[in-house]
């Protein structure tokens, strides 16, 4: 929820960047989703830039993400260290291979009207995790990190 209301804020920002320009004004009425192959990918590229340096920041250097502290997980290193930038970045790419896998099925799949069933490859990260041997997400196996619960402190 927290990075559909950052793109959201950031699809506010760019507002005047992809507005049509004048002219298409009333074919903009008609058809409120008329937006350049220019303005979409601005938008597209914003948004991802948005979300990586979110994720890159909150998951490096000891920080945690708001459901990270809800729920009491930590991320660390293979050797119980805190990652870097770097490796956040990376294991906030690797959490795009199931989405990726979804859209090239997709794209493989729709001529033979059986594309719908390529949305099942969108938690592929996540089944991943059912078969890894250290119950590691994909992601998490990529990145050299994984996923702790916050030890209590003593009562």
């Amino acid at each position: 929820m927290l990075l559909g209301a950052l793109a959201l804020a950031v699809g506010f920002a760019l507002l005047p960047a992809v507005t049509p320009a004048r002219g298409l004004e009333a074919a903009a009425a008609a058809r409120p989703y008329l937006m350049s192959p220019a303005a979409r990918t601005l938008s597209t590229v914003a948004i991802l830039a948005v979300w990586a340096f979110y994720c890159g920041w909150l998951w490096s250097g000891g920080r945690r993400t708001l459901p990270m502290k809800t729920w009491r997980l930590v991320l660390q290193t293979a050797g119980g260290g805190s990652p870097g930038l770097a490796r956040a970045l990376a294991r906030f790419l690797a959490c795009w291979a199931g989405p990726t896998l979804a859209i090239g099925g997709f794209v493989a799949a729709e001529p033979t009207a059986h594309g719908g069933w390529a949305a099942a490859l969108l938690a592929f990260n996540y089944v991943w995790g059912a078969f890894d041997p250290d119950r590691q997400f994909l992601q998490d196996r990529i990145a050299g990190t994984r996923l702790l619960l916050e030890a209590r402190p003593p009562s």
